[in-house]
């Protein structure tokens, strides 16, 4: 076996108390809402104005749903068509386990175009504000993969090789701290960099489309170190899922920026 770093085995239930317990999970998913809940409240009433206070207020909800129910239909279209088509109940069952990250930015995206259109917002100048705080959550979420031992890179032997308690005998890459540096710190920065030049965030939908692209990027780059999901492995030209979906995340972002424009001025009556 080649030397590797001791696993920090560290327990997933933060508390438990009786049947009930808190899991380090559940905490990365609170402390992301709530960290960038904060912080985009301040950013919503930067020049041009993009919404009230009390309409992020109001968004959360919004949010939430979107991440839950897109992240969980998400993971039962991409990565477990098969077993949930024999026993589609059990798509039900969250405490299992089973997110993905695309489906929930597609829920928080129809969220975004759902709400906007009710209040009466710029849908692209709602969502930057918004993605400027998403790599928060992508952080904590990172993190709490990594405590959980589990989405764990491949078989390597660099010498922060960690020997993880579910995944065998073999050194593998910590690829959620990889992807906790580049989709979480490393993308908070980019865009908060962004975010804070009038500028650029006068141009609707460059803050939004920097976010796709940088997000879809450090998932390539992040899948290149981690183990495919078992039930998957590579697929077409040896890319992993979480590659093919990135993909059309990159386009789509690229293409925002290039188009982004700052709103027309209305004359004055």
């Amino acid at each position: 076996m080649l030397l590797a770093i001791p696993f920090p085995a560290i327990d997933p239930v933060l508390v438990q108390i009786g049947p009930f317990a808190i899991r380090w999970y559940a905490l990365a998913y609170i402390a992301g809402i709530v960290v960038g809940w904060r912080l985009m409240r301040r950013l919503v009433v930067l020049g041009p104005v993009a919404a009230t206070r009390e309409q992020v207020d109001d968004f959360v909800t919004w949010a939430v749903l979107g991440v839950i129910l897109g992240g969980r239909l998400g993971y039962v279209l991409f990565y477990q068509t098969d077993h949930y088509l024999s026993a589609p109940w059990e798509a039900l069952y969250l405490w299992r386990g089973g997110m993905s990250f695309h489906g929930g930015a597609a829920g928080v995206i129809l969220a975004i175009i759902l709400f906007c259109r009710r209040q009466g917002l710029s849908i692209l100048r709602f969502g930057d504000r918004l993605t400027a705080v998403v790599p928060i959550g992508l952080f904590f979420g990172r993190v709490a993969n990594f405590i959980n031992g589990e989405l764990w890179g491949r078989v390597t032997d660099v010498p922060w090789a960690m020997v993880f308690p579910h995944a065998g005998p073999e050194p593998r890459h910590p690829s959620q701290l990889y992807q906790a540096t580049m989709e979480g710190l490393i993308l908070f920065v980019l865009l908060q960099f962004i975010v804070r030049i009038p500028p650029l965030r006068a141009r609707e939908g460059f803050t939004a489309g920097a976010f796709l692209a940088g997000y879809g990027v450090a998932r390539l780059v992040g899948e290149m170190f981690r183990q495919p999901d078992a039930q998957l492995g590579f697929l077409w030209g040896g890319a992993t899922m979480g590659q093919l979906l990135s993909v059309p995340m990159v386009l789509v972002g690229v293409a925002l920026m290039v188009r982004a424009r700052p709103a027309p001025q209305r004359a004055a009556a």
